[in-house]
C-alpha cells in the first residue's frame, strides 16, 4: 500500500482565492454564487464575507504552524559550531552525536532540544548521517581473532543449554 503525502498548501494562491472573493462581495454577488465559481464551501464563503464586511480585507493569516525556536542567524552558528568540529568544542574524539549536537546548541543558542528531535534542524541544514569508510587504525586483528576462537563459545547461548535464559 503506498502512502500518500499531503502536498502543502499554497499560501498566495490561497490569498489570490481570497482576494477574488473580495472583489465579488464589492461586485454584490452572492455568496452562492462566489462559493461555486471559486469551487470551495459556503462556511468559507460565509466566513470570508463576513471578514470582508467587518475588516474590508481578506488578507491571510501569516505563516501556519509553529514559529521555529531558532532564528536564521542562530541556525547559521550552529552549523559553523558544527563545522568546526567535535573536537573545538571540547569533546575527547571528532564525532558527532546527537546528543552532543543538542548541548552546542544549548550552549551556543540557549534553546534546549531533545537529542532525538536534533535530526529535524540537521536536515534542515542538509546534513546526513555518515559513516566511517575504513576500519579504526587501532583496530587489532589478532584480538578479535582470539577472543572468537576462545570467548565466544564461553558466552555464546546455545539450544538446549541448562538453567534459565
Amino acid at each position: 500500500m503506498q502512502t500518500r503525502v499531503r502536498p502543502r498548501r499554497d499560501f498566495p494562491a490561497l490569498e489570490q482565492r481570497r482576494q477574488l472573493a473580495a472583489r465579488a462581495f464589492a461586485r454584490g454577488e452572492s455568496q452562492a454564487e462566489v462559493a461555486r465559481r471559486l469551487q470551495v464551501s459556503r462556511q468559507s464563503v460565509s466566513r470570508w464575507h463576513h471578514q470582508w464586511r467587518t475588516s474590508g480585507s481578506l488578507r491571510g493569516a501569516g505563516r501556519a504552524g509553529r514559529k521555529p525556536r531558532l532564528t536564521p542567524d542562530q541556525l547559521a552558528a550552529v552549523e559553523q559550531a558544527l563545522r568546526d568540529g567535535a573536537r573545538a568544542h571540547g569533546f575527547g574524539t571528532g564525532l558527532w552525536t546527537l546528543p552532543r549536537i543538542a548541548a552546542v546548541i544549548a550552549r551556543q543558542t540557549g534553546t534546549r532540544y531533545h537529542p532525538g528531535h536534533v535530526w529535524r534542524l540537521l536536515r534542515a541544514l542538509h546534513w546526513t548521517l555518515q559513516r566511517p569508510a575504513r576500519r579504526a587504525a587501532e583496530r587489532d586483528e589478532a584480538a578479535i581473532r582470539r577472543w572468537v576462537k576462545q570467548r565466544w563459545p564461553v558466552v555464546k547461548k546455545t539450544p538446549g543449554a541448562d538453567g534459565p535464559g
